[in-house]
């Protein structure tokens, strides 16, 4: 992907995407957040980069970092979706104020170093 997408965009049509295959069942596991995390990059011609579990209790949330492009044009994704169920939540990581945010285009970049030195 050559050029950035307008962010708005972006998260407009990722957001489509995971109309389709995202579940507001009771609880959601880390697999299947997994998954759901993984097929909407992909639809959109992304990558995932990591996802953790954050919070206790009723505020745990799954949290997943992807990105799209490549070299300067990246941009970051971020998607976070409760642990006992729920919308799952779509965002630029420019535009989240989730402290995750930060740590994706570091660990772009750390990925990047390893997969050279290898």
């Amino acid at each position: 992907m050559g050029a950035q997408l307008d962010e708005k965009v972006l998260e407009e049509t990722l957001a489509e995407s995971l109309a389709e295959i995202a579940s507001e069942a009771n609880s959601v596991s880390d697999e299947e957040f997994a998954q759901i995390a993984g097929e909407a990059l992909e639809s959109v011609g992304g990558r995932l980069l990591f996802k953790v579990r954050t919070g206790n209790g009723e505020t745990e949330e799954h949290v997943a970092a992807g990105c799209i492009g490549d070299g300067d044009s990246r941009q970051f994704l971020l998607l976070s979706q409760p642990v006992c169920g729920g919308p799952l939540k779509v965002e630029t990581a420019s535009k989240s104020g989730n402290p995750l945010a930060g740590i994706a285009a570091s660990y772009a970049a750390l990925m990047d170093a390893l997969n050279a030195a290898a």
